[in-house]
């Protein structure tokens, strides 16, 4: 709904002193005349993306959540009838539904789903949430697409209630009746509750408690509406990949607002800027002094835990027990962050001087500009439902290869877009669902040599490597499940992507490129756990041109270091082995490795490495020296242990190792360089440009090799034998040369 301006003056002025947060406000200003006019233009430039939804919709929201309500209500009275409690207790057992997440903090957009909680009394039991009342959902004619995910990390039922997408928690609490004016914030709740339900409540409680340490609701509504979609726009809103998620989003904005107390909403955005490409990480922000409540739950604290001297970008929420938000994040997507903060500085700048309209801000850079060197990641299955477990656990792990290509001592920067896309159809009868990812890459700037070989065998096979592990640890893995890897230079997107997303002229022949449907994008969807990239709602299908899209407005100023990649890595290199769909005429993108499921590491001989490596944080919030780069082949070199800080508290550990296959090296080599240079050689090892064209024409996909040839009989318990099913194999050894 729109922002009021009328009046913030004077409510300011009435307001009550009251300080928020862990310092002083860097400003008490009240808001001038001039602020409230930008605030409301802002609000304008806001409506066409759709971020307001309509007073019906919202109304129709209400209702939903009215019903599901009296639903939960029912449920635990028939469940205390079937469990002989006395009838004084039935009548006032009550029991709840509890919104978080976006829709609590009343920032949803349109279409967007619903994060509930369902709260109960300690007679009703987990296991009554996953059977009666997901049985009483199913008699509910209203409720479509209903499904139990009982084993997840924050165990949930998901539904779609009268066309409203809804994900319910369940949460049983130490009380005998639940009452109305239940505050989830009383940390006293937490009190002999097993972790799941610990797990299923964190979400509301610091979802109310941002909402308490703000000092406007108001301006902080409008202020985060417009920070997600800057972020959203701008490619870089995104926690499963190492960006930032909803509530982190929303932490950023809420210590602003305390930063700020009585600023409105376009000072708050510009001084979002301001704060945030100033700040000194590693140090936390904190919205509140974190508290102990002597209840034994592991909190965040660098000078107790070890791992959490490693987290880059501290954003700790503040309910008991506090954690970080941002553990995922990397070097790379602090860097990308940290440039874009800088960039929204300057254009906020602009704005307040007059010198540039809101919808500046809004403008998405075009990503497949950004960089002269891109990996693009393919995830592929036989079936649509294996397609979907496939991509979830393929998207989960891209973070490790980000985190391969850091330790790459020439390669600066590994920028992964959030947003994905439907893979290219392959010319073969025999149909695929696929789904890409594409890295942007920004290589170091030489300094005397002539030519350097990057090889990125090894950070491409043991990301692999523990995305197989882990889909044959979770019983997951299924016959013809792929990840391939690319090597794509900028002018060769457009073969792989859609028209929709990016902007080049055709100098290259297409001709017989199977175009992506376009249609199949779904720009629109608002979710803490999904990358969306709404567009204005206002534009004509038809009346602009296909470039004109979220993802291909403008180009941006290069990220940081994205510019090492302009001047040692010029020209084009030979052509490598063409990819599905690629016409063999053009300059098809050269395939890195599409790898089999990793043998156990005792067959191997090999001791489990590292995937991940992050800079150790001393206990007072100074950062120590980034871990050492790989240099040479890393497959013969000992890798340092990966310390067990660096395990992630949401993941299940895979035992086994990571490291790439001696026997089996589905390597990578890539060409960058004025001079051509061999593709299948060894580094030194120099071939004519004709013997590499020669090389090219043969390149070929090996024959499937039986995984049950790869794969020793001994049957571990951790790593189980694998189905004989066949894994296509890229021989070929592939280097990357850079040349000055």
């Amino acid at each position: 709904m729109p922002f009021p301006v009328a009046n913030q003056a004077v409510q300011a002025l009435q307001q009550p002193t009251k300080h928020y947060g862990i310092t002083s406000p860097i400003s008490l200003a009240l808001p001038k005349e001039a602020d409230l006019v930008l605030t409301q233009k802002l609000t304008e430039a806001l409506k066409p993306y759709g971020v307001f939804e309509e007073e019906l919709e919202l109304q129709r929201r209400i209702l939903v959540l009215g019903k599901l309500n009296t639903l939960v209500k029912e449920w635990i009275r028939d469940i205390s009838e079937t469990k002989n409690l006395p009838a004084s207790i039935i009548d006032n057992v009550g029991g709840k539904i509890f919104t978080f997440g976006s829709y609590r903090l009343g920032v949803h957009t349109k279409g967007a789903d619903i994060d509930a909680l369902c709260v109960a009394p300690r007679h009703v039991e987990r296991s009554d949430f996953f059977t009666s009342f997901y049985e009483k959902l199913k008699e509910q004619e209203e409720v479509k697409d209903l499904r139990a995910v009982e084993e997840a990390f924050v165990p949930v039922i998901k539904l779609s209630f009268d066309g409203i997408e809804i994900d319910i928690l369940f949460a049983r609490l130490a009380l005998q009746t639940i009452p109305e004016d239940l505050d989830l914030r009383d940390d006293g709740l937490l009190k002999n509750l097993d972790i799941r339900c610990i797990r299923s409540l964190n979400g509301c409680r610091v979802t109310d408690e941002i909402l308490h340490l703000v000092p406007s609701i108001e301006n902080f509504r409008l202020t985060l509406r417009a920070i997600k979609l800057w972020a959203k726009r701008h490619n870089i809103y995104s926690n499963i990949l190492g960006f930032l998620g909803g509530v982190s989003w929303a932490m950023l904005v809420a210590r602003t607002c305390q930063l700020y107390p009585n600023a409105v909403a376009s000072t708050l955005v510009h001084k979002f800027f301001l704060v945030f490409s100033k700040w000194e990480w590693p140090n936390p922000v904190l919205l509140k002094q974190p508290e102990d409540c002597n209840l034994n739950l592991p909190v965040w604290d660098p000078r107790v835990t070890p791992s959490d001297r490693y987290h880059l970008m501290p954003i700790i929420t503040p309910a008991y027990p506090q954690q970080n938000s941002t553990y995922n994040v990397s070097i790379s997507t602090r860097a990308v962050m940290i440039e874009e903060f800088k960039q929204g500085l300057a254009i906020t700048d602009e704005i307040l001087q007059n010198k540039a309209e809101w919808s500046k801000l809004f403008e998405a850079p075009n990503f497949f500009q950004k960089y002269k060197h891109y990996i693009v990641l393919l995830a592929s299955a036989p079936t649509e439902k294996q397609h979907l477990e496939w991509v979830g656990l393929v998207e989960s792990k891209i973070r490790i290869l980000v985190g391969n290509l850091e330790k790459n001592e020439f390669i600066t920067l590994a920028h992964v877009n959030p947003q994905s896309f439907p893979g290219p159809k392959e010319g073969s009868e025999k149909e695929e669902f696929s789904t890409m990812w594409v890295i942007g890459i920004a290589f170091k700037k030489m300094e005397g040599a002539e030519n350097l070989n990057v090889d990125l065998t090894y950070d491409i096979q043991s990301f692999t490597d523990t995305v197989y592990r882990q889909a044959i640890s979770s019983k997951m893995f299924e016959p013809d499940m792929k990840i391939t890897a690319m090597h794509v230079k900028r002018k060769q997107l457009h073969q792989l992507l859609p028209n929709l997303v990016i902007q080049k002229r055709r100098k290259h022949s297409t001709e017989g490129v199977k175009p992506v449907n376009e249609s199949s994008l779904d720009l629109s969807l608002d979710s803490d756990n999904s990358m969306s990239v709404p567009s204005p709602t206002t534009a004509v299908r038809g009346s602009q041109p296909r470039s004109a899209s979220p993802q291909g407005l403008s180009p941006a100023a290069p990220v940081a270091n994205s510019q090492a990649s302009e001047g040692p890595c010029r020209g084009e290199g030979a052509g490598s082995s063409v990819s599905p769909g690629v016409p063999s005429d053009g300059t098809p993108p050269k395939p890195v490795a599409v790898a089999p499921p990793p043998k156990p590491a005792a067959a191997r001989g090999v001791s489990s490495t590292p995937v991940i490596k992050r800079p150790l944080l001393a206990a007072g919030g100074s950062a120590a020296k980034p871990a050492a780069k790989r240099t040479g082949s890393p497959i013969q070199e000992e890798t340092p242990k990966k310390p067990r800080a660096e395990e992630d508290p949401s993941e299940s550990r895979v035992s086994g190792d990571n490291t790439a296959q001696p026997d089996v090296k589905p390597s990578v080599e890539m060409e960058v360089g004025e001079e051509v240079s061999s593709v299948n050689a060894s580094p030194g090892e120099a071939k004519s440009e004709g013997a590499v064209k020669e090389l090219d024409s043969e390149q070929k996909f090996t024959p499937p090799v039986p995984v049950t040839q790869r794969i020793p009989s001994t049957d571990l318990s951790d790593v189980p034998l694998l189905p004989a099913n066949p894994i296509p194999v890229v021989k070929n050894s592939i280097k990357l040369r850079l040349s000055r």
